[in-house]
């Protein structure tokens, strides 16, 4: 099975490979169309703030390339925030392939921190990402936007309001929280993922 990993300037690609290598799989880091096109599994992780990572895919026709892509999807954090229509971050137009609009977080007592960062739980879980996962699982978020609760979504969590965890249309998933670092359900999710 050939996996590939978006390149783009954004953070934490390392993470998610040292995931999927511990997994047995040697994916490859690219940016090159026709390497995301052949593979068998695409995986658009990252770290970073949307409006400057929007710009970096359109210069590379990155944008034209992910939206195109007929292989499963898996976009985790900030790539499941550039998978929607809009994000108040930079306020930028994303790739659209999700119909909801990504919102900062706005805390409303001195306790709620932005961003939200820390183990939290999932709720409302359906769908091939899911399966052997029980309801109430532990997973980690490092994030400041959140997509709200939509009909893509396939995972909840709730921070300061309601949220969209994890969301699916079509090939493309998207997690918002890191899977490759929520232990053993994460590991179960790339998994699923990959036996998709």
């Amino acid at each position: 099975m050939e996996v590939a990993i978006v390149k783009y300037n954004a953070g934490n690609i390392y993470s998610v490979l040292c995931a999927l290598r511990h997994l047995g799989i040697e994916p490859v880091v690219s940016d090159s169309p026709e390497v995301l096109s052949r593979a068998d599994k695409v995986l658009f992780p990252g770290v970073g703030e949307a409006s400057s990572a929007m710009a970096y895919l359109r210069e590379h026709g990155l944008d034209r390339v992910i939206v195109g892509l007929t292989q499963p999807v898996l976009a985790i954090c900030i790539g499941m925030q550039l998978l929607c229509s809009h994000s108040e971050e930079g306020d930028v137009d994303c790739l659209g392939l999700f119909d909801t609009e990504v919102r900062r977080f706005v805390s409303q007592t001195s306790e709620q921190k932005v961003p939200h960062m820390g183990w939290n739980t999932l709720r409302g879980l359906r769908g091939p990402l899911f399966h052997g996962i029980d309801e109430g699982s532990h997973v980690y978020f490092v994030h400041s936007y959140y997509a709200p609760v939509s009909a893509d979504c396939i995972a909840a969590c709730d921070y300061i309001n309601p949220f969209c965890a994890a969301m699916n249309k079509n090939n493309f998933y998207a997690t918002q929280f890191h899977v490759e670092k929520s232990g053993a359900v994460g590991v179960r999710i790339l998994e699923n993922f990959l036996a998709l």
